[in-house]
């Protein structure tokens, strides 16, 4: 099974996220862009795990103890790729509690077995992977995100699978997990 840890978000936020997508859409040549409903915040990549493994993630998110908190995407930005075009992202303000959530997932998986990457965490949500946009590529001015920032409130967190389904990348909720207030 391949799995990672993300934060799902609800419609109202998901159509901001979709609107700035197809912004990018609509400024580029070509790409293939995340579907509306893949649309996530990945806080740890776990990769191909046996299912008999899923129980210890499960009990693993169990211990996270985090209250909800808001998100604030407000930049754009584009990690560059040498053939085939750039993959797209949106970036949040830095978060304590996010940062929180994030070290103690990886920390605790990573006692447990499991392989984490130790490469710093960088929040982001991919809008589109091999996107090649008209002109110079400067689309967004300054990087920063035109009008309001995109706010979402995080009130848990999801295990997810990543499989292909008749040929389209599909994620599939396993498991929540709901962050409480003290």
């Amino acid at each position: 099974m391949r799995l990672f840890i993300a934060i799902n978000f609800d419609e109202t936020v998901k159509q901001r996220l979709i609107e700035v997508r197809e912004e990018l859409r609509a400024n580029s040549r070509s790409g293939n862009f995340t579907r509306d409903e893949n649309l996530h915040l990945t806080l740890v990549f776990l990769g191909e795990v046996p299912g008999s493994q899923v129980g210890v993630i499960e009990n693993i998110m169990e211990e996270i103890e985090e209250e909800p908190f808001e998100l604030k995407f407000d930049k754009l930005g584009c990690f560059k790729r040498d053939q085939g075009g750039d993959l797209w992202w949106i970036g949040c303000e830095k978060s304590k509690a996010l940062a929180a959530v994030q070290r103690q997932l990886s920390d605790s998986l990573r006692k447990a077995g499991f392989k984490i990457e130790k490469r710093a965490f960088k929040p982001h949500l991919t809008l589109g992977r091999e996107v090649v946009v008209h002109g110079s590529g400067k689309i967004f001015g300054s990087g920063s995100l035109e009008g309001d920032p995109v706010k979402a409130e995080v009130g848990q967190i999801s295990l997810m699978l990543s499989e292909r389904i008749n040929g389209k990348l599909t994620y599939t909720s396993l498991y929540e997990k709901p962050l409480w207030y003290k």
